[in-house]
């Protein structure tokens, strides 16, 4: 269980920050460096059809040691790390938690008092960053879990399962994790993301999602002349963001409320752009959002003209929840695992998104598991090596328990 540690400092040292901007898929070449790597690390251990197709999605097969008829389980992590911050040059840091601010460099530390979820792993190691990157445990961590538990099972034979399939895609922190991913060639009946936070989180339902991109045209006059004249399209572009409830923004809202989250503003006097992200768990207040969005806008134009507003929104996912809960034994089988492993399960609402979402859309019933991070996509990012052992442990359990499940529909 060690070489779970092992696996993710050399991972998380691997440069594969996706890149939102980018017109390829991947979104980055380095996605494709790494996957070359861990393709050879999975014929290492003795993983079988082990292959990387032309988008860089990684696949491989353990077949079954055991004649019992069950379902093909598969588990999918993610190779890229957030473009949010940097993801270049990466230093892991182990060390073991007693208590109090941890010093990552002169100019960053990791407190309780900001994160008071530190404080639950006094007494344990954990690896940290060294303040000058993230960490990229979202989502190295599972990557490693995954290939760790794959070695296991391989080393073990006297633990019984049936067939496994994995997966390691790119790009899914900039959304696009599942925009290739061929559901049929996997062949699996069901999955798990290994993709989660901390210990005991088990996911099944998540934001339904929308990106608006709101581009705002003004008229720039000189200002000693620009009475009646001037139309300011930065002000404008602040009007916009006025006419959303200011309480539904992310750093207002929790559990299953909802937001309106503007991520990025730019422009001058005669040309304003800005980006929303809009999130809700219930998809009538999710539509309600988006025609918040389009009135706002039609409101502007008909103040200030036609065409001094031009909005473009498109969905990006929905709430798994819908596809999964008809195949509930999917969850109960992992909340089965970590119980009988002596973990909590935590059962939440993601609020964000994972490729399970996706998946399981695309047929692919895939609730999504804790892979043990903190603080994700920055330079407090942490990780405790506990935890990544036991999401280890949460993999061979499901994989042996897969097969008491028979033949399932």
């Amino acid at each position: 269980m060690e070489k779970v540690i092992d696996r993710f400092i050399r991972y998380a040292k691997e440069y594969t920050t996706s890149d939102p901007k980018s017109k390829t898929f991947p979104s980055t070449e380095r996605q494709h460096h790494f996957a070359d790597k861990l393709v050879e690390e999975l014929k290492a251990i003795g993983m079988q059809e082990v292959e990387k197709d032309a988008n860089g999605y990684v696949m491989a097969t353990l077949p079954a040691n055991t004649d019992q008829p069950c379902p093909v389980v598969g588990f999918v992590a993610h190779m890229d790390t957030s473009p949010d911050f940097s993801g270049e040059n990466v230093n892991p840091q182990v060390r073991n938690y007693e208590g109090g601010d941890i010093i990552l460099n002169e100019k960053v530390k990791l407190s309780p008092e900001q994160f008071p979820d530190l404080l639950n792993y006094v007494g344990q190691e954990i690896i940290t960053t060294d303040g000058s990157t993230l960490l990229g445990a979202d989502d190295k961590a599972g990557l490693a879990e995954i290939m760790t538990a794959m070695d296991y099972l391989i080393q073990n034979p006297e633990v019984k399962h049936g067939k496994i399939r994995v997966c390691f895609t790119p790009d899914e922190e900039i959304g696009k994790g599942a925009d290739h991913f061929n559901v049929e060639h996997f062949g699996a009946q069901f999955a798990y993301t290994l993709d989660g936070g901390e210990m005991g989180e088990l996911e099944y339902e998540n934001f339904n999602a929308a990106m608006a991109t709101v581009v705002v045209n003004g008229r720039s006059v000189h200002p000693g002349a620009a009475k009646n004249k001037m139309i300011n399209a930065i002000v404008l572009g602040n009007e916009f963001l006025s006419m959303l409830p200011a309480q539904e923004r992310p750093e207002h809202t929790e559990k299953k409320e909802g937001f309106f989250h503007c991520v990025d503003f730019q422009g001058g006097v005669d040309r304003t752009s800005l980006t929303l992200i809009i999130r809700d768990h219930d998809m009538a207040l999710f539509e309600k959002r988006k025609t918040l969005v389009t009135k706002a806008c039609e409101y502007l134009n008909a103040q200030y003209g036609e065409g001094t507003v031009a909005l473009e929104m498109v969905d990006q996912y929905y709430n798994m929840r819908e596809k999964v809960e008809p195949v509930k034994y999917v969850v109960d089988l992992a909340e089965e695992a970590m119980r009988e492993l002596g973990i909590t399960p935590i059962i939440k609402p993601i609020r964000g998104g994972t490729d399970g979402a996706r998946l399981s859309y695309m047929g692919l019933p895939c609730p999504n598991i804790f892979a043990g991070g903190h603080n994700f996509h920055g330079p407090y990012e942490y990780v405790p090596t506990k935890s990544m052992i036991k999401a280890v442990e949460v993999i061979i359990r499901i994989s042996e328990k897969v097969v008491k499940l028979g033949n399932v529909s």
